[in-house]
């Protein structure tokens, strides 16, 4: 020990501080510094976890990763890459030592507002609000270009569906529907590690508080069912809600999976003559669909996780504050899992056919990792005392959805069978997702 009382450790004395983060103890990364960069990996550079190969197709990367470092470290983002199946499910349940920071956190507004999500009546208008508008939002949107005999179901459908679903859960009056949907999409697109996006995410806080505030004490006055009724009319102890708490509640909100699931889904399909038509033969393989949808193209690649204090996982030592990024991606693929786990095969065997109850298996068979839609439900399939789960409504809209395109369009097909689509990322962290599936069909 120094005389300043530092620790000092190995044979040239080197004096260990101790840690700023207002704390006691000392910092671990300096230690952890101390790995040899050109030691870590052969197969796989950092920077190629950062590049447009793989924000195009990620697959091949976090497949290295997965079979070969299992726990990488990526020194260039100063995280580590969780990539096998048990291991990224036995983090995302671990809230001993590890937590999830909110999307305020990561946007830069934390504290913004109070996050209202878990009270029931929350809970209760977004389902309803879903279940009553996504059969008859899906046929209108098909019945606009169902006499065209083409269309993009990638922006036509699936990302129209989707805003729509939103703005009909917020019963946002028609004249502000276009501004609300544009405030929607930046501040969800704003959780972001681009400075730019994000201070445009920010910024758009900021505008939807100010654009919500008067239909928040509207409906205060006169409730609906709607979302925005909901919020006002909680009995909170510190206060009534207030248009920060309705954004704030409105930003940790899943905002992806519904959107690039059906768009993947359908890609999919497409894509593969066998499995379309089994889906065009028997509905019951609709909901299958869905389920390895969720498994083999999820949108949201990769969840990050926080270690709460310095633990050793994976044999290796996570520092406090460490940035776990767990990738669904790389583990809804895992060969030890799943049997030929790149190829979709609606209806597959070894993939759980009911929502798992908190934990990612059931029946004995796991289940397509959803990040976006969080944690399995610890409740009832068919809970008396609230609505279903996230994930059972988000897979009954895209069943329905996907039922309503199915019984209104006849020989579907790819515009360019020679050049199908693909899913990419357009910016690395975002959803990956198919953003044009231009499709032709017979007219109606």
């Amino acid at each position: 020990m120094t005389e300043s009382g530092l620790t000092v450790i190995g044979a040239n004395g080197v004096a260990i501080p101790e840690g700023t983060h207002g704390d006691a103890g000392f910092r671990t990364y300096e230690v952890f510094q101390r790995e040899r960069v050109g030691q870590s990996t052969a197969k796989i550079k950092p920077a190629q976890l950062v590049s447009r190969e793989f924000a195009d197709d990620p697959y091949p990367l976090l497949a290295i990763l997965r079979e070969n470092y299992p726990c990488y470290r990526d020194w260039l983002n100063n995280c580590f890459w969780i990539t096998r199946y048990n291991d990224v499910t036995s983090v995302f349940t671990d809230d001993a030592n590890f937590e999830t920071r909110s999307k305020a956190w990561r946007l830069g507004i934390e504290g913004f507002g109070r996050d209202l999500r878990a009270a029931l009546p929350v809970l209760t208008a977004q389902a309803d609000a879903w279940d009553a508008n996504c059969r008859r939002l899906a046929e209108a949107a098909i019945a606009d270009f169902a006499r065209r005999g083409e269309a993009d179901l990638a922006t036509e459908f699936a990302a129209r569906l989707n805003m729509q679903l939103w703005l009909a859960m917020l019963d946002v009056p028609a004249e502000t529907a276009p501004q609300v949907a544009a405030l929607l999409w930046r501040l969800h697109r704003g959780v972001s590690w681009d400075p730019h996006v994000r201070f445009e995410g920010m910024a758009a806080a900021d505008e939807l508080a100010t654009e919500l505030a008067p239909l928040l004490e509207v409906r205060r006055q006169a409730p609906g069912s709607d979302l925005i009724s909901a919020v006002a009319g909680l009995e909170l102890a510190d206060g009534p809600a207030q248009p920060k708490d309705l954004v704030a509640t409105l930003l940790e909100m899943d905002f992806e999976t519904l959107h690039g699931a059906l768009a993947n889904l359908w890609l999919a399909l497409l894509s593969r003559a066998e499995e379309f038509d089994k889906v065009r033969g028997d509905s019951r393989y609709v909901k299958l669909a869905v389920l390895e949808a969720f498994r083999h193209s999820t949108p949201v690649i990769a969840a990050p996780r926080f270690a709460r204090h310095e633990v050793e996982r994976f044999g290796r030592l996570i520092p406090k504050g460490g940035l776990l990024l767990c990738s669904a991606a790389a583990a809804n693929r895992d060969p030890r899992i799943f049997a030929d786990p790149d190829r979709f095969i609606a209806g597959r065997k070894d993939i759980c056919h009911r929502e798992a109850r908190g934990q990612y298996r059931a029946d004995g068979l796991a289940m397509g990792l959803t990040p976006g839609l969080g944690p399995p439900t610890m409740h009832p399939a068919v809970p008396e005392d609230r609505p279903r789960s996230l994930y059972a409504l988000t897979r009954d809209a895209l069943v329905t959805a996907s039922t309503a395109l199915l019984e209104a369009l006849d020989d579907m097909a790819l515009a360019d069978e020679a050049k199908p689509p693909s899913a990419i990322c357009r910016r690395l962290g975002e959803m990956h997702a198919c953003w044009h599936l231009p499709v032709r069909f017979r007219a109606r």
